[in-house]
């Protein structure tokens, strides 16, 4: 599957969509943002079956300026509208291929039901196995 790259009407329509979301928050003078392409891009062959998407942060300024997006590249997860993941910096494929191992194995019930309560969502982190 190809990356998508999204504006912020995009952002928020998959907000309210089901499955698992990558976004890769980057910038063009970003040279570690550049570097990261080609591994997010090679990820979204890899797993079909997740939604990898893109925003530019020069272009999406207010965007990123919401998500509080201090820093590129920054990686975010969301699974059925549910942020989980929130990683600032370059990935390698293995930590990208663990973050997605983990985000599928969430049960959403616990974490829906937990962010409800406003307790800690369990906790979703790059590890290189």
């Amino acid at each position: 599957m190809a990356t998508s790259v999204f504006t912020a009407d995009d952002f928020r329509s998959m907000l309210r969509a089901d499955g698992i979301t990558l976004v890769d928050f980057w910038g063009a003078w970003c040279a570690p943002c550049l570097t990261f392409t080609p591994i997010f891009e090679d990820a979204s062959e890899r797993h079909t079956d997740v939604t990898f998407a893109t925003v530019d942060t020069q272009t999406e300024v207010t965007l990123a300026s919401e998500l509080a997006i201090s820093g590129v590249p920054t990686v975010r997860g969301y699974r059925d509208g549910v942020q989980v993941l929130d990683y600032s910096g370059p990935m390698t494929p293995a930590m990208i291929d663990s973050v997605l191992d983990q985000m599928r194995a969430l049960d959403m019930d616990d974490v829906i039901a937990r962010a409800v309560a406003r307790e800690p969502l369990p906790a979703v982190r790059p590890m290189v196995l």
